[in-house]
């Protein structure tokens, strides 16, 4: 009962950060069709290493729901695409997470999650967008390459980077606070260290990029 409860708890403190993160850091990219970075995705992933697989299609569900009724201008599809891109991203990295507990088994999970999670959205995006930006399906299919495959490698490679960044320090505080069992990462700090300078450029490229295209540099 009680890891039960300590996991509920969890659960609700990933799902409020994250839905807490699309109001904090919400930053528009192309404004048609509307494409936003929010990095709630590497928030979510960071429960799925904690929690399994289906902690982040739970959080993505309650999240976008809760984003659709009070931030979104999309409604239902910008639901199902927020859950789609999340799922694909964050529920494959926790599957190979799962299967190889290590540092390079977050960093694989991360980096398949990330371009399933863009490949898939390109076919989602070429049979939604027309739907509900009002686009001819021809002017839609000529922006996939230029337009959405940067925007989702981009936003992925983003959160991927935060995650990898981020995982070890929250784990390591919600040990201490008694809301998970002590756990002992094998890494040395060598490879911690290269994983942490790794997620920073990611970071930082990831950072100037959206300050190219949106011409502020």
């Amino acid at each position: 009962m009680k890891t039960r409860t300590q996991k509920l708890t969890i659960l609700g403190m990933f799902a409020a950060i994250a839905y807490a993160l699309v109001y904090i850091i919400r930053i528009p990219v192309v404004p048609v069709p509307p494409l936003s970075y929010e990095p709630k995705d590497a928030v979510i992933v960071i429960a799925g290493f904690l929690l399994g697989p289906a902690a982040p299609a739970a959080i993505s569900l309650a999240v976008s729901t809760l984003e659709m009724f009070t931030a979104s201008e999309t409604w239902l599809w910008g639901w199902l695409m927020n859950v789609l891109s999340t799922c694909f991203f964050a529920c494959t990295a926790a599957v190979i997470y799962r299967w190889k507990r290590t540092l390079a088994g977050a960093a694989a999970g991360l980096i398949a999650g990330a371009l399933l999670s863009t490949g898939v959205m390109l076919l989602w995006n070429y049979l939604i967008v027309p739907i509900y930006v009002g686009y001819p399906r021809e002017a839609v299919a000529a922006m996939l390459i230029p337009v959405f495959l940067p925007f989702n490698l981009l936003k992925n490679a983003l959160n991927t980077g935060f995650a990898l960044l981020l995982y070890k320090p929250v784990r390591r505080a919600l040990s201490r606070s008694r809301l998970l069992p002590d756990y002992k990462r094998p890494e040395t700090r060598k490879a911690t260290a290269g994983v942490t300078v790794s997620a920073l450029l990611v970071i930082i490229s990831g950072t100037l990029w959206i300050l190219a295209w949106k011409g502020i540099i």
